[in-house]
C-alpha cells in the first residue's frame, strides 16, 4: 500500500484575513480586562483632536462586555462607511474600464509601438503603470496587464521574471509612494485627520527616485538575460508556446473609434479629480461620486449599454468587496480598545519603548513595524484602519508629524507586498508568469533593500524638516 503524503497535512496555511482580524478583536477585548485603563487629555488644533503630551493618567477600568464585543464590527463598518464606499466605487470604475476595452487598447498600443524596440519597453510600461497605481491605488492592475505583456516580452528575448518584475516593481512602487490612492493613503490620512492627499509634492519626489531605481534594477537584469539566457534566475523550464499563440504573433484586433474616445475621456477625467481634490477639497464622498460618474461616462462613450454598465459596477464591487469591508472589520480593533479605555495605554506603552530609540529613527522604526504587520494584515486599507489610531497617538507625544507617520505606514506596508506569500495579488502574478516563489526572492531582495533604504532616508529627512501638516 502506498504511503500517504503527509507533507500537505503538515503544511501551514495562512488563516483568512477575517480570521486574523477577529482574533485580534478578541485579543483586544481580553486585554481590556488585564491592561490598566488610562487616558490622555486632548486638545483641538486647527480642527484636529491631538493628544496633549505628558497628560497620561489612569482611569477606572471599563472592560468590554459581550454586547460591545458583538457590535464591534458593525460599529467599525459604520465608522468607516465613507471609506468603504469610496473603495467600492473605485472597484466599479475599473471594472467598467476593463469591460469597455480601454485596458485592452492600452496593451495593444504598447504591443504595436514597442514590439521591435527591446529594452525601451520596460520604462515605457513601468512609468505609466506606476503613476496609474500611485493615483488610483489599484495595485491589482498588474494582474490585468501581465497576461498580455508576457507574450511580448518573450518575443523580445526576455524571460518571465523580467515580465513579472516590470509590472510588480512598477505597481508596488506606485502603491508604496501613492499620491492620491484612496484605499491605503486616503484611509491612513482620514484616520490621522490630515487633509486628503496632502503632502503630495514630497511623495512625488520620492516616487520618482524609487521608480528610477526600480527601472534601472529591472533593466540591468533584463539586459543580462537578453545577452545570455543562461543568466536567468528561473529554475523551472516552461516553453514559450504556453504564452505565445498565433494570434499573439500578429495582433490585428480592431479597436473602435468610440473606445479610443472613451480612453481619452477616461485619462482626461483624472485632471478633474485632481482639480476637485486640490482646489475644492474633495473627500471620500465626492471621490466616490466621481469614480462612479467617470466610469459610467467612459462606458457610455465606449458603447456599453446602461444594463451592461450596471453589471460591470456590480462585478467591480464584488471583486473589491473583501478589501473594502476589511477596513470596517479592522477598525473594530481600535473600537474595542477605546471602549475599554486602553488605547491610550497602548500608545503610552509604545511611547516608552520609543524613548530608547534616537529621535530621528522613530519614523524608520514605524516603517519596520508596519512592514512586519503586513504579513498578518495583507490589506493596505485594513492595516491602516488597525494601526493608524495607535500610530497617531504615538506621534502626538513625540516630535514626529502625522504626515510622516502616514508615509512610514505606506512604505512599510507597500513594498512588502511583493515579498510576503500572504499577498494575494503578488502570488497570483507569479502563478500567471509561472515564476517560482524562491526564484523570485533571489531576484527581488536587492531591490527591496534599496527601496527600504531610500525610504528610511526619506523618513529621516521628513522628520528633520518637520514635514507636515501636523
Amino acid at each position: 500500500m502506498a504511503k500517504k503524503d503527509s507533507s500537505k497535512k503538515n503544511r501551514f496555511v495562512m488563516p483568512h484575513i477575517y480570521v486574523i482580524l477577529f482574533a485580534l478583536i478578541t485579543i483586544g477585548v481580553i486585554a481590556t480586562y488585564i491592561v490598566p485603563a488610562g487616558s490622555y487629555e486632548r486638545e483641538t488644533v486647527d480642527g484636529v483632536d491631538m493628544i496633549v503630551q505628558g497628560t497620561y493618567g489612569g482611569v477606572e477600568q471599563t472592560p468590554v462586555g459581550f454586547m460591545e464585543y458583538m457590535t464591534a464590527v458593525p460599529r467599525g463598518v459604520i465608522a468607516t462607511i465613507e471609506i468603504i464606499f469610496g473603495i467600492m466605487a473605485i472597484g466599479a470604475l475599473f471594472k467598467i474600464v476593463e469591460d469597455a476595452g480601454i485596458i485592452r487598447l492600452i496593451i495593444n498600443y504598447l504591443s504595436k509601438s514597442f514590439s521591435n524596440k527591446g529594452l525601451l519597453i520596460i520604462p515605457t510600461v513601468m512609468v505609466p503603470l506606476a503613476i496609474f497605481v500611485a493615483v488610483t491605488g489599484n495595485i491589482e492592475s498588474s494582474l490585468i496587464f501581465l497576461p498580455a505583456l508576457l507574450p511580448l516580452f518573450l518575443r523580445l528575448g526576455f524571460d518571465r521574471i523580467t515580465a513579472a518584475a516590470t509590472t510588480l516593481v512598477a505597481t508596488v512602487t506606485g502603491f508604496a509612494v501613492a499620491l492620491t490612492a484612496p484605499a491605503n493613503l486616503g484611509t491612513a490620512q482620514a484616520i490621522a485627520e490630515l487633509p486628503l492627499y496632502s503632502g503630495m509634492g514630497y511623495r512625488a519626489i520620492l516616487l520618482s527616485v524609487i521608480l528610477v531605481l526600480g527601472i534601472l534594477f529591472v533593466l540591468r537584469y533584463a539586459n543580462r538575460v537578453k545577452k545570455d539566457p543562461s543568466k536567468t534566475l528561473q529554475t523551472n523550464d516552461v516553453p514559450a508556446s504556453e504564452f505565445i499563440t498565433e494570434s499573439d504573433e500578429d495582433p490585428q484586433e480592431e479597436i473602435s473609434t468610440r473606445t479610443k474616445i472613451a480612453t481619452a475621456a477616461f485619462i482626461l477625467s483624472f485632471g478633474g479629480m485632481f482639480y476637485g481634490v486640490l482646489v475644492h477639497g474633495w473627500y471620500f464622498t465626492e471621490l466616490a461620486g466621481f469614480y462612479l460618474f467617470a466610469g459610467i461616462i467612459s462606458g457610455l462613450i465606449a458603447g456599453m449599454g446602461p444594463s451592461k454598465i450596471a453589471e460591470s459596477i456590480n462585478d467591480g464591487i464584488r471583486n473589491i468587496l473583501l478589501g473594502s469591508l476589511i477596513v470596517g472589520v479592522a477598525r473594530a480593533i481600535s473600537i474595542v480598545l477605546e471602549d475599554g479605555q486602553i488605547l491610550d495605554t497602548v500608545v503610552y506603552g509604545i511611547s516608552l519603548l520609543i524613548t530608547a530609540i534616537p529621535e530621528n529613527l522613530v519614523p524608520v522604526m514605524m516603517m519596520i513595524t508596519q512592514g512586519l504587520l503586513n504579513f498578518v494584515i495583507p490589506s493596505g486599507s485594513g492595516q491602516a484602519a488597525a494601526t493608524m489610531p495607535i500610530m497617531v497617538g504615538v506621534v502626538d507625544i513625540t516630535e514626529m508629524t502625522r504626515q510622516n507617520a502616514v508615509l512610514a505606514f505606506q512604505l512599510g506596508d507597500g513594498f512588502s507586498n511583493i515579498f510576503y506569500p500572504t499577498s494575494g495579488y503578488f502570488m497570483a502574478a507569479l502563478v500567471i508568469a509561472k515564476v517560482q516563489y524562491t526564484d523570485w526572492l533571489k531576484f527581488i531582495w536587492p531591490f527591496l533593500l534599496i527601496a527600504y533604504g531610500v525610504g528610511a532616508i526619506a523618513l529621516v529627512i521628513a522628520h528633520l524638516i518637520q514635514w507636515g501638516p501636523f
